[in-house]
């Protein structure tokens, strides 16, 4: 089977959800999107949370704070936001969820309103035990690329 042709695949957005619960709360992912789909089919009606097509990307809770990547079709963002809006229990645990933002990509969407900034590496050629390697640098450490794998080192040991 074929693929669709780009400017015919469905366009998405990603919102980014922040979930506040009691501590002792348990909010499994499964639990969050069963009551996600709930409430956009009692919002807005089953052709409409079809066509939306919300779904739970990403999930992480715990000690009563998550967040969630919930993917929906691009010209739906406003209806998902409000379908998110109704979800105020999660399998009898009240939970409050807000939309922290919308992105076009998941990683521009975490590393903006998540805070899952992206490590800044580079490569580059060192010298290290009398000999020139390639080594990739990240926030002070050096990981040099020898014989046998990667090595750690810092800056004072390349010198």
């Amino acid at each position: 089977m074929k693929h669709l042709p780009k400017h015919l695949r469905p366009r998405w957005r990603y919102l980014l959800v922040g979930i506040e619960a009691w501590p002792d709360a348990e909010v499994g992912r499964r639990d969050f999107q069963r009551s996600v789909w709930f409430a956009a089919q009692n919002l807005l009606g089953d052709a409409a949370s079809a066509d939306a097509d919300l779904r739970v990307l990403a999930y992480e809770f715990g000690d009563g704070e998550g967040e969630a990547v919930v993917r929906a079709r691009r010209e739906h963002v406003a209806e998902a936001r409000a379908a998110l809006a109704c979800v105020d229990a999660v399998r009898d645990d009240p939970v409050g969820i807000h939309v922290r933002g919308v992105s076009g990509t998941v990683r521009a969407g975490e590393e903006r309103y998540l805070g899952r900034a992206r490590e800044n590496s580079a490569e580059e050629a060192v010298v290290f035990r009398n000999a020139t390697a390639q080594a990739v640098s990240r926030d002070g450490l050096v990981d040099v690329s020898s014989e046998g794998g990667f090595v750690g080192a810092t800056r004072a040991d390349l010198e």
